[in-house]
């Protein structure tokens, strides 16, 4: 067990080891580690920080730090200035606390490879800590808003976009063929399976 649990970890999370990487990887570390300096980024309002804590489910699991949404909604009462100035000077500094980085995983097994070895037979769950999620949320809203707002979107984005789903994708599809087909023309179609979506080989 424990070295099919060992198997697992090191080939979802393999080791990150800066000498191996290619001028490529060099690239973006070097990209990364410089400072943000931008000028118009607008603050995150009280109301923008409490509209996204009081959004999350109470009853989720906690992260590695054992505070659930419950918790952080009863912490924001008391002191959501100080939450929201938190969030601001995040923001202001382009810094995101390497403790909200750190995730509990819990291995899942997948239902009908209960007796077999091979590490396959496990989808992860991460577990991230609550203070995380909310900046997190705050500037994936942020960024929606923008590519919302600027058209920068293709109308054939559906992954990812809200009130879009795979169904509207095959419909998609589905209507392209129709009028090939009624136009006595042809059509070709490529299909990518991607095993082990979540990391797995």
């Amino acid at each position: 067990m424990e070295e099919t649990l060992k198997l697992m970890l090191d080939l979802m999370m393999p080791e990150d080891h800066p000498q191996d990487d290619t001028e490529h990887h060099k690239a973006v570390r070097r990209q990364v580690e410089r400072p943000i300096n931008t000028t118009d980024d607008k603050e995150f309002t009280h109301e923008k920080v409490k509209q996204v804590i009081e959004g999350f489910k109470s009853k989720e699991a906690p992260g590695p730090n054992g505070n659930t949404n419950e918790i952080l909604k009863l912490i924001f009462k008391a002191m959501s200035k100080t939450m929201t100035a938190l969030y601001n000077e995040c923001l202001r500094k382009g810094c995101f606390s390497e403790n909200w980085k750190i995730a509990k995983i819990l291995p899942i097994i997948v239902p009908g490879k209960e007796y077999i070895s091979d590490p396959s037979k496990y989808r992860t769950i991460s577990r991230l800590n609550t203070e995380g999620k909310v900046l997190e949320k705050l500037l994936i809203r942020r960024i929606m808003h923008y590519l919302y707002k600027t058209d920068f979107l293709n109308n054939n984005q559906y992954g990812f976009t809200p009130q879009k789903s795979t169904v509207d994708a095959a419909m998609e599809v589905r209507q392209f063929i129709e009028l090939q087909l009624e136009r006595r023309g042809v059509v070709i179609t490529a299909n990518l399976d991607v095993k082990g979506a979540f990391g797995l080989p």
